[in-house]
């Protein structure tokens, strides 16, 4: 008899062990299912938002499309800066402040995606009249867009900066 009980409460502790597996899988999976994954998509549309507000000069649009755990590595002949967000906005909505007909292109190639987060190759073009002189820079990045919202944003930019 304590022979049958054992293997009976051994049978049990099996199935409730099944049970619980089986439980702990299916919470996993439904976690995973809700966690937004990177597309190809999400940075075409990523680079598409970026154009429009830029050249729309909307702060609060490019808010919008960086992380506010970002950090831009800017390099120019030799010397190099970082930026987080707030310092990054900054020097873009001063920029807009002293320029007129401020235009911005944008260009993604090299896309690699690992889950939530993509890698690309970034090349922005910008260009603008300050005192009635015409400049223009070409940017190559490598950046790191990650989902948030369901939308794609950018976490990280090491970046080449030209002035021609």
């Amino acid at each position: 008899m304590k022979k049958l009980l054992g293997s009976r409460l051994l049978a049990l502790l099996v199935k409730g062990a099944s049970v619980t597996a089986i439980l702990a899988v299916a919470s996993t999976i439904s976690i995973n299912a809700q966690a937004a994954t990177m597309t190809e998509a999400l940075v075409q549309n990523y680079a598409a938002a970026m154009k429009s507000s830029a050249n729309s000069q909307s702060i609060n649009q490019v808010a919008r499309l960086v992380s506010d755990d970002a950090l831009i590595s800017l390099s120019r002949k030799g010397k190099s800066t970082s930026l987080d967000k707030d310092a990054y906005l900054k020097l873009l909505q001063n920029s807009w402040n002293d320029t007129s007909n401020y235009r911005y292109d944008i260009s993604v190639d090299n896309i690699v995606i690992t889950g939530d987060q993509a890698k690309a190759n970034v090349t922005t073009n910008e260009s603008w009249t300050k005192d009635g002189q015409q400049t223009s820079f070409v940017t190559t990045s490598r950046v790191t867009l990650t989902v948030s919202t369901g939308n794609a944003v950018l976490l990280r930019a090491v970046s080449q900066v030209a002035i021609n």
